[in-house]
């Protein structure tokens, strides 16, 4: 098997951390996004879309990291996506809320217009969304705090699940923006459970590394 990412991506460190975890055979094809590379000819001919990550498992070809992330697990046999109908249910909640809910007001709003996302957006946009995400995320902030973190290690129990894979890269968007999350007791514990894991730092190290940057460059300026 392999699969094209680049750890610098949201998408693709939750996909690198459950390979890391499982130590699943799996070759990492770096897809450098700062160089243009999902733009090439020939990455375009194997994937359309032009994003990463992107599993090749023989002439089988799987896009989305929510997607690949099922796969691998069913492939592995790994408890991070419960057999049992009720359980895998609670996980696919947990990992389509992050991909539409949290994603959309915290990710969009409040964290990439830090980094320029969206692209040559005009400086009113960019101020607007940020101001509507510093308004509305902390509704969603609140829901996983107080209720998908309430009492619980994990957002989906006491074990950890695809969820969390999913959902720590996403809530760690936070650190683009110096995000406080002081107010949120439970999601404070839940990343320091989530980065206290022994794999955690080799995959999130070039993340960090551009977090780092930015904070130089801002306080340069």
């Amino acid at each position: 098997m392999k699969l094209y990412c680049d750890p610098i991506s949201t998408t693709s460190r939750p996909v690198l951390l459950f390979i890391a975890e499982h130590e699943l055979p799996v070759e990492i094809v770096h897809v450098d996004l700062m160089a243009g590379g999902h733009l090439e000819p020939d990455y375009l001919a194997l994937n359309p879309n032009g994003i990463v990550p992107f599993l090749v498992d023989g002439d089988f070809k799987l896009g989305e990291s929510a997607a690949i992330l099922k796969y691998l697990a069913r492939k592995a046999g790994s408890g991070a996506y419960p057999t049992d109908l009720q359980g895998r249910a609670r996980v696919d909640e947990a990992i389509s809320w992050f991909s539409t809910q949290f994603h959309a007001y915290f990710c969009l709003m409040v964290c990439y217009p830090n980094i320029g996302v969206p692209h040559g957006a005009p400086p009113e946009l960019t101020q607007a969304l940020m101001a509507y995400g510093a308004d509305h995320a902390p509704r969603w902030l609140k829901v996983l705090d107080q209720h998908m973190l309430a009492g619980r290690d994990y957002l989906c129990g006491s074990e950890i699940t695809l969820a969390d894979y999913l959902g720590v890269s996403y809530v760690l968007l936070g650190e683009l923006a110096a995000y406080d999350f002081a107010p949120y007791p439970n999601i404070q514990a839940w990343l320091a459970r989530m980065q206290a894991r022994p794999h955690f730092a080799p995959v999130f190290e070039r993340f960090f590394g551009l977090v780092a940057y930015l904070r130089g460059q801002q306080a340069a300026a």
